[in-house]
């Protein structure tokens, strides 16, 4: 069975907030039969709090800590699919654990749909009582689009697309990078 760089089957959704990492990624888990792991879950289990309290008691460099060694602990694991949140991609480590471990996949979506998917989440610590969110999105944006698209492998576009057509060219992706997904999951994909 072939996945990214390293043999490692893993896949990691990287992209910003409302790309749907997590929709996507719990699809695509099911679909190949793979456990779904969430970064930011993962962080709110382990710490029994919820990003939002971390962001206010640690700040952002707090949170990036926590992150990062979840980021590196799950990415050690085999057989998984991981989404991670939007910020993942910021610190070098992670970065580079992301590119050796498996397969990135970047969910590239615009701003304007980013806005229109988290506009009323109060989970979003980064968007959450912005005056002006699409303004604040487009700033994350420039920053991070570059380093999203540095550690992936595979960049599929979400506008204006449901999840299934998201999962099925994220399984195209994934096979032109030589990533073996079982031919089973075209007759799910058809349906």
């Amino acid at each position: 069975m072939g996945g990214g760089t390293g043999g490692s089957r893993n896949i990691f959704l990287v992209g910003p907030m409302g790309s749907g990492k997590t929709a996507v990624g719990k699809r695509l888990a099911r679909l190949l039969g793979m456990p779904f792991v969430d970064s930011d879950a993962e962080i709110e289990r382990r710490t029994g709090v919820d990003i939002p309290l971390i962001f206010d008691k640690e700040g952002e460099a707090g949170f990036r800590a926590r992150e990062r060694d979840a980021i590196a602990e799950l990415t050690a694991r085999e057989g998984i699919v991981l989404s991670t949140g939007g910020g993942a991609v910021l610190l070098p480590e992670n970065r580079g654990v992301l590119r050796e471990r498996g397969t990135a996949v970047y969910l590239e979506t615009s701003v304007a749909q980013q806005a229109a998917r988290v506009r009323r989440d109060a989970h979003r610590p980064l968007v959450a009582g912005v005056a002006d969110p699409a303004a604040r999105l487009a700033e994350l944006m420039a920053h991070r689009a570059p380093l999203y698209a540095e550690v992936a492998a595979v960049t599929v576009r979400t506008d204006r697309s449901q999840v299934a057509e998201v999962v099925r060219r994220v399984v195209e992706g994934l096979r032109a990078q030589g990533y073996d997904v079982p031919r089973s999951a075209d007759r799910i994909l058809a349906r």
